[in-house]
């Protein structure tokens, strides 16, 4: 089954004894006092266990056991995704094919071919007794029926297949247990009509009209939830933009908040944003009517990256709306009202982590139930280990193999249970962390709400200054670590620079602890105050750069030694428009290196045991 990934943007992809204890309360009033409160105790404990090595929740049931106590479940640990406990006891009929008709707003109608705009929908409903109304699992995206006669080799499988990402999964994981899966291609992709217009108004559109037929059904019980990877969860993002009622919760994973967003961090530019566009266009294309069918945005699209990486200054990333209609995240956070399960990897280089923090905060300050999980796993889901143990040293191979979440299953049920089927109490907000070096800790939010700033002038670091081109890079050294510190957040680099014969510049920083990789931050001298908005930058002039790093969750000991080296550009990014002359650096007062640090000591109860799947089948080699 193809997964819903694609190389072509690089987003390119127990059974539990239910042990209970029986208090006997026959005896004398004060005893039965006495219980009752060492029972509530018993359970408030974040350490409560039943006999023998099975944890219990406070109700009884499976899906509702404490995060603290997952570790004790005896799951299923024989497949290399995530797989609940208990099976259901539905089979799935077989699947129906839907065409939804959707009404257009005028500028999102298509030239050249022009006909009804279709998207075409598979569906499996569980066979469920007459009457029985049932939620819906959605994925959607544009690479069913992918490839083949757009790129080379054989096209993907069409969405009437449950592909290997979600579909399958959530076919054998939730159909059983009561839940329909839906898949369905995207505007001008697999069997929808109309054209590609890629993550735009009239893509948007689509997917809400989708999430509106589906709760409408007389099946359905009104409640919808989208879930999906790389492509498959930006759709969750542009679903909740102008929001169907009928959805209820998106389980983003790895789904960039915007397009300008994914390919441009602080204006550097991302090698794949010149052809992010026409890439797409391509590779989804077979040779029909459908594919002569354009959108407006087809013709500009192509265009903006190349004004936004050369003519940043003068307005070129702002020259129309493209970017404007393809930032999801500002009308989540007006209009959407339903819940967000998210998903990211800390080494994600495909749709940085920086899409998810701070996201996290601004929902739950929008008034959006929230949850996240972030593993040092890549472009990938929680429950993989086979992908998991391909991370590199430095990338997240360091926290492997407890990175692997195999209780996830298990969280997504008791998320499903509530918002699709008011099932339980609500889930509460929760930001689950993986240090770099494999431990988990949960937090309410993430960056932690007690972290505090350590800030290091660059005076009293070791290193010179000077000229950071293409042919040159520099780099300061801190002092030996005299205690243990763990970094979590987005550490700051207040860089002094000074342009030279050029009107900009560019600066990759990249963050090693004792060696090791541990982060990195970019950012164009345009861009100098962060962000999305560029300021002209003139030659032989003075500047302050306010960078930012990538997301990090740091654990290191006393003695270890911090080393920042700056290069003119780094990993997949391009060479700015002024990486020959590049900037000078000041390794000066004016100068700071900011580190967000939190306490938690070994036994602080935020931290927890990720179940051990290891130690039931062989590490992947």
């Amino acid at each position: 089954m193809a997964d819903e990934t694609s190389p072509v943007e690089a987003e390119v992809v127990a059974t539990e004894s239910k042990a209970q204890r029986q208090l006997n309360f026959s005896a004398g009033a004060t005893i039965a006092v006495c219980l009752v409160f060492l029972f509530m105790a018993t359970y408030i404990s974040p350490n409560n266990v039943a006999d023998g090595n099975n944890a219990v929740s406070p109700s009884g049931e499976w899906w509702e056991v404490p995060l603290h106590e997952r570790h004790l479940m005896d799951l299923p640990m024989d497949t290399m995704r995530a797989q609940l406990p208990e099976n259901g006891s539905y089979e799935a009929l077989p699947y129906e094919e839907h065409f939804v008709e959707v009404e257009l707003p005028a500028s999102e109608q298509d030239a050249g071919f022009p006909g009804p705009a279709l998207m075409h929908v598979a569906l499996w409903l569980p066979d469920v007794p007459d009457g029985t109304k049932v939620p819906v699992i959605m994925t959607i995206h544009p690479y069913y029926d992918f490839g083949g006669e757009g790129v080379a080799g054989d096209d993907s499988s069409p969405n009437t297949v449950p592909d290997g990402g979600v579909g399958k999964w959530v076919y054998d994981t939730f159909v059983p247990h009561g839940y329909a899966l839906a898949q369905a291609s995207t505007f001008g992709t697999g069997q929808s009509t109309h054209c590609q217009d890629v993550k735009g108004l009239g893509e948007q559109t689509g997917i809400q009209a989708v999430v509106d037929w589906l709760g409408e059904q007389e099946w359905s019980n009104g409640n919808v939830g989208l879930m999906g990877k790389s492509y498959a969860g930006t759709t969750n993002w542009e679903a909740a933009q102008q929001p169907s009622p009928y959805l209820k919760t998106i389980v983003p994973i790895s789904g960039s908040i915007g397009v300008q967003e994914m390919f441009y961090r602080n204006g550097s530019s991302e090698s794949r944003a010149m052809l992010y566009d026409a890439l797409y266009e391509g590779a989804t294309a077979d040779p029909t009517t459908d594919d002569m069918r354009m959108c407006t945005d087809d013709a500009i699209g192509p265009l903006n990256p190349l004004t936004t990486w050369a003519g940043a200054e003068f307005g070129g990333a702002d020259w129309n709306d493209y970017w404007d209609e393809r930032r999801h995240l500002p009308d989540v956070l007006a209009n959407y009202k339903g819940s967000v399960y998210l998903v990211w990897g800390m080494q994600d280089w495909n749709v940085d982590p920086y899409h998810a923090f701070p996201t996290y905060q601004l929902m739950r300050d929008a008034g959006i139930n929230a949850r996240a999980i972030a593993g040092q796993w890549a472009h990938n889901y929680p429950d993989q280990p086979d992908r998991h143990s391909e991370m590199g040293s430095g990338y997240g191979a360091e926290a492997y193999p407890n990175m692997s979440r195999m209780d996830w299953a298990v969280e997504l049920f008791g998320w499903f249970n509530y918002y699709l089927k008011d099932i339980g109490e609500e889930p509460e907000p929760m930001v689950q962390m993986q240090t770099h070096d494999g431990k988990w800790h949960v937090e309410e939010t993430w960056p932690p709400e007690d972290m505090a700033w350590w800030s290091v002038p660059l005076d009293s670091a070791a290193g010179d200054g000077g000229t950071v081109n293409v042919n040159n890079q520099r780099s300061f050294t801190l002092p030996a670590l005299e205690e243990a510190i763990h970094i979590s957040g987005m550490p700051t680099l207040h860089l002094s620079v000074n342009t030279l014969a050029c009107n900009g510049g560019q600066i990759f920083a990249t963050m090693y602890a004792d060696g090791l990789r541990v982060g990195h931050a970019t950012m164009d001298v345009r861009y100098r105050d962060g962000g999305y908005e560029a300021n002209p930058a003139a030659p032989f002039s003075a500047y302050t750069m306010l960078m930012e790093f990538n997301p990090m969750d740091v654990d290191l000991n006393a003695g270890a030694v911090i080393e920042i080296v700056l290069t003119e550009s780094g990993e997949d990014y391009l060479p700015s428009p002024c990486a020959a002359v590049g900037l000078n650096v000041n390794f000066d007062a004016s100068s700071t290196l900011g580190l967000p640090l939190i306490d938690r000591p070994a036994d602080d109860d935020r931290w927890f045991l990720a179940p051990p799947w290891w130690e039931q089948q062989p590490i992947p080699s």
